[in-house]
Formats: structure tokens, sequence, C-alpha cells
């Protein structure tokens, strides 16, 4: 792609001066990446699909609105956007939050009421009919849903937030397509270009060699990984669903589909693009056909590519894998924080609904030690529950390390969160149960997860009530304190509970996921002002607090990583942040009991003195403990004394 005559042809596509010196100084910087890893990938094909995609950058940088390429450099002078503290994101699906995309847009000041910067909304691409996997099954890349409005409503959204400083995030689906897809149905008609699209196959020859160590996502009812279609007359590969057929990236055509249809929603007013299931993209025969270093490099291409025309737009890795396959989509060696920009930290979550139930920090400790530290410009999505379901993602050796046995700790998670557990205060429904593995995933609400549910069902114990709201309530704390884009799951500043009635919609029925995914209490949003005693209003005002405090706490910038503490007790939990304004230390107490925390574990770390941001109260080290109320956070920051 940078060759000697590049520039002076490249001229000529451009009628400015300063647009063609924009393109071919962001070309420059950005061209050794996306040359590299397109020649890592396709190798000798590399070139002739580096002179198309060049084609495709150049259409979409024309087409990108005035408003967006202001966008883009202010984002070139502010690279740390998502890293700042008064970053917090909101994640719902449009039509159980306000019906349509124009009722989103009618809620803005909510949002905004509540500090949200960064929304998502959950799959609105066009899906196919019925059964589609929440909106993951996509016919149309190039449409919205009809029931929420059309793709102009989208722009017009985006452009609402944009202006209140909101960017609008949303997901791309990358490993699979609806069968309805347009690709997928000249494949079944014959096509042999869009055959070469997926991964078909004329007998089981090549599947039962795959399947020997592929794992299975959906055992209960999707069952192995390939699908027989009568119409293309051969085994096509679903990893998660018989109508998802797996794309083929292996094919260059797919790379620049994929390359032209981000470019196409960046100039729509997309900001953030969850890249979903992208650990899946890359197949190889003999192992999981996950985490593949392909991955990695097609990811840093598209990123190049996306920089190049819209440098205003990140990714997010949608990658829930181990720690030491996660670091890879945040970048690593030569693709050190070249990759995607935000990756899900589906470790904490876990680590948070486990020390919960053991009360117990150890655990929380040793999964914390096991993640190295992320490239400086890059950023965690932490949250406290979201869409799907929670797998008990622990592994054995951070189990051993912990004194605990991995499987037996995680079959106790399981037994807990569905309330089969003596004594457990959840409320959770077992999702894909697996007897070969023992596995069983939990879905539920964060508050019915948290005890609310249980505490109302007996009359609404005082107790009972205050210790849930006080759980839900650490939780986001840890999530806010921690580092990076906390992300709001819509609902949980409300505490609502599980949503039984999912079993009356037929696509649902099935799937009891929708038992967390509700639709938004705007009359209880109304009322949490007027009523502070409810458990909603508790929350709600707990949180937005937390969010305020959090907004005013530079320590909490996303550059600096959280490090372990050793805790002289098991039930608290105390993370060091090395900011140049000073130390900062949190303290989290994960039971219903007070602790009293000697003081000189926080004196070696923070001197004689420092003021707590969430409780505003000034400490003093001295001989005397420090007392941890149940359930209580500490946001500990040096306090210089004159």
């Amino acid at each position: 792609m940078l060759k000697s005559d590049l520039g002076a042809r490249l001229r000529t596509a451009f009628d400015d001066d300063r647009d063609a010196e924009t393109f071919l100084l962001r070309l420059e910087r950005y061209g050794a990446d996306l040359q590299g890893s397109l020649r890592a990938v396709y190798g000798e094909q590399a070139d002739a699909l580096q002179e198309r995609l060049l084609e495709v950058l150049l259409h979409a940088y024309h087409a990108r609105p005035a408003d967006l390429r202001r966008l883009d450099e202010a984002r070139l002078l502010r690279p740390d956007w998502l890293q700042t503290p008064d970053m917090i994101g909101y994640v719902a699906y449009a039509d159980r939050f306000a019906g349509t995309l124009k009722g989103v847009g009618e809620h803005l000041d909510y949002l905004q009421g509540l500090g949200v910067k960064y929304l998502h909304l959950m799959p609105l691409l066009r899906p196919r009919p019925g059964e589609n996997d929440g909106g993951y099954a996509v016919a149309d890349y190039r449409a919205v849903r009809e029931d929420l409005g059309t793709l102009d409503d989208l722009s017009a959204l985006a452009r609402g937030l944009r202006g209140r400083g909101v960017s609008l995030v949303l997901d791309l689906v990358l490993n699979h397509v609806a069968r309805e897809h347009e690709w997928a149905q000249k494949a079944r008609a014959g096509d042999p270009k869009y055959r070469a699209y997926f991964h078909i196959f004329p007998d089981r020859i090549q599947p039962d060699a795959f399947e020997r160590t592929l794992p299975e996502v959906f055992p209960d009812f999707a069952p192995g990984n390939f699908t027989w279609d009568d119409q293309t007359q051969g085994w096509v590969w679903t990893t998660f669903n018989t109508y998802q057929w797996d794309l083929n990236w292996a094919n260059p055509d797919v790379f620049l589909e994929f390359a032209d249809l981000i470019l196409y929603l960046a100039n729509r007013g997309v900001e953030v693009f969850r890249l979903d299931a992208i650990a899946f993209i890359w197949k190889r025969l003999g192992g999981a056909s996950q985490n593949e270093p392909e991955v990695h490099h097609l990811t840093r291409a598209l990123r190049a590519a996306a920089r190049i025309v819209a440098p205003a737009v990140a990714f997010k890795a949608e990658a829930i894998v181990a720690p030491g396959d996660l670091i890879h989509y945040l970048g690593t060696r030569a693709h050190h924080g070249k990759v995607s920009d935000m990756a899900y930290h589906n470790s904490l979550m876990v680590q948070i609904w486990s020390t919960l139930a053991s009360r117990n920090t150890r655990l929380f400790e040793e999964a914390l030690r096991a993640f190295p530290p992320k490239p400086t410009n890059t950023t965690w999505g932490m949250y406290v529950r979201c869409h799907d379901d929670i797998g008990w993602a622990i592994s054995d050796e951070d189990a051993a390390r912990a004194g605990l046995n991995g499987p037996g700790h995680r079959h106790f998670l399981s037994d807990f969160y569905s309330g089969e557990f003596p004594g457990s205060f959840a409320r959770g429904l077992v999702f894909q149960y697996n007897p070969a593995t023992g596995d069983r995933r939990i879905s539920g609400s964060g508050a019915s997860l948290a005890g609310l549910e249980a505490a109302l069902e007996v009359g609404g114990d005082a107790g009972r009530v205050d210790d849930a709201v006080r759980r839900l309530l650490l939780a986001h704390a840890v999530v806010l304190g921690f580092g990076g884009v906390p992300l709001l799951y819509m609902g949980d500043e409300l505490a609502l509970l599980n949503d039984y009635a999912f079993t009356d919609t037929p696509e649902h029925a099935p799937d009891n996921r929708w038992v967390h995914r509700p639709r938004m209490d705007w009359e209880l949003a109304g009322r949490v002002e007027t009523a502070p005693d409810l458990p909603a209003a508790r929350v709600n005002a707990g949180l937005r607090h937390l969010i305020h405090t959090r907004r005013d706490t530079p320590h909490l910038h996303a550059s600096i990583e959280s490090h372990v503490v050793p805790s002289p007790d098991g039930r608290v939990l105390l993370l060091r942040r090395d900011h140049p304004l000073g130390v900062m230390v949190q303290a989290y107490n994960f039971s219903e009991e007070e602790v009293l925390l000697p003081s000189h574990v926080l004196r070696d770390h923070l001197g004689d003195h420092a003021t707590d941001r969430l409780g505003g109260s000034a400490f003093t080290f001295g001989p005397y403990p420090v007392r941890l109320d149940s359930y209580r956070a500490l946001w500990l920051v040096q306090l210089e004394i004159e």
C-alpha cells in the first residue's frame, strides 16, 4: 500500500489539498499496521486486497459528515477519551428501554442525569424473523429492526447523543450471519463466490475431525458445531445456532465486506463497535478454534482501516476468555495497544458474585493477580451484570492457590445462585446445564441475585432488604472503582427483579436469559425521588453518589492499574492504584459482619492520613483499627497535611 508513487496517485482523488494531506498522514501512520497484518493473514493475496480496500477507504472518507470529521480531530487530540473517570456506560435493549429509537431519544435527559457518556444499545440491526439469539443472528447489517425504526432514526439518535457528549455503541457480529442474510441466501442458491464466504463441507469427514476438539456453546438447544443444509447439500459450520452461519475469514472478500460495513456504520454515527464473538472468527483443525493468532491480526487491520477514515471510532472486544488469552485482545508484543481499545473484564464480574456468596476474598485476590498488565492506552469494560448468563469462569489454578477445589467451588456457586444451597439469598435460574462437564451457568437480574427478591418474598424483612441493597451497591462500587469504563446494565439502577413473564413470548421462552432482560419501569423511575425508602430509590441514590464521586476522582483514570494488596482479613478486598496525584487504596467488606481492619495495613500505603472519597471522612491511622461496616466500601486517597 505504501508505494513511492502512492501519494501522488491518491492526491488526484481529492479536490481539497487539506483533505488529501489528512488522509495521507493517517495512511502513513497506520499503513504499516494494516499492511503487516493483511500479509500475515492473506499472504500473496494481500496486495490485491489492499488495492481494493483503498477504494473502500477513499469512498468512506469522502462520505464522512463534517461533524464526525470534527469529532475525529477532537479524539486525536484526546486519545484517552475512553479512559477518563467521567466515562460511564449504560447498556440497554432499545425496545425494552423505550420502545423505539425515537423513544430512546426522548429519554436522553434521564441518561444524562445518570452521568452516562457511553450508550450501548443491544443488537438492533435487522435480525432473522422469529428466534434470533437475542438479535445476534443478523440478516442485514445496513438496516434496523423494523419495529425500532429506520437507519435514519439511528443516525438522528447518534447526533442527539453526540450533542450531549454521549457515544453510541453498537454490536457488530463478526463470526456469523443469519441463514437468511443475503450472503447465505446466495450461497444456498449455488453462487460460488458466496459459498466461499462460509465453511461448507460435502460430508462429515472434516466436521468430525474438527468436532473432536471443539467445545459446545449451547449444548442444550444447539449441540454440535455443524448443521446439514439441504439447499446447499453440505454441512455448514454453525458454532452458536443452526440458523447462524459461521463466516470464512480466510477469504479476503469477507474482510473487505466488514471493513466497508464498519466505515458505513461509523459514518452513520456509531462511535464504538462491540466486536461480537470475535474469539471464534478463525478456524484451525486440532484446537478449540478460538483465540487464534489470526484473530488479532484481523482486528489490527480493521482498526487501522478505521483509524485512517474515522479515528474517533473505538473497538471493544467481546472475548469471554481466560486472562492469558484475553490480554491479546488489547495487544501484546507487536500488537501492543493496536487491536481493540477495550475488552470485557468478565473475571471481575465472576469474582464479585463468587465473593458475595463465599464471603471470602482469597480467590478474588488470586484471580486479579493472574492478569498481566494491559497496554496503558486501553481500558477494561467492567460490569456487575450484563445481558448474558454468568458462566463460572474460575480456573482450577486460581482456585488451588486460594485453597479451593475448582470444580467444587463452581458447583457451589451454581447451587448458591440457583437458590439450591441452604441459606442462599439468591434467586437465579440454571442456564445450559452440561451433564458431561457438570457446568451450570446462571441467569438472573443483579437485584434478584443479590437477595432483594428473596427478601421481598418474606414480607420485606428490613434487615434482609438492607443487606441486598448494600450488596448491590458494593458490587457497583468495585466496578466503578476498578479503573475502566463501568457498564451499567439497564434496570440495575432501579434494582429491577427477575422478569418471569419472559416465557409469554414464544421466541424468548426457550432462553431463560430473558429473565434478566426486563422492560424499563418508568413509573418506578419517576418515584425514586418522592419515595426515598424504596429499595429502588436507595440503590438509585447510592449509585448516583458513586458515579458523582468517581467523576471527581482523577485517580480512577483507566491508564492506571489496580493491584491487589494482601488483606489480613479474608472478608476484605484491598486494591491499590498508583496515580501521579498520590496513592489510592480501596477497601471492600464482602460480608454482613463488621470488620476491624488493622490501621497499619492502610498506613503502610497511604501514610498517617487519608480521605475517604465516598464518605468524605478523614482518617488518621493510629493505634486503633479501622471499622468497616457490613458491605462497606472505602476509596481512600492520601491526604497532605500542611
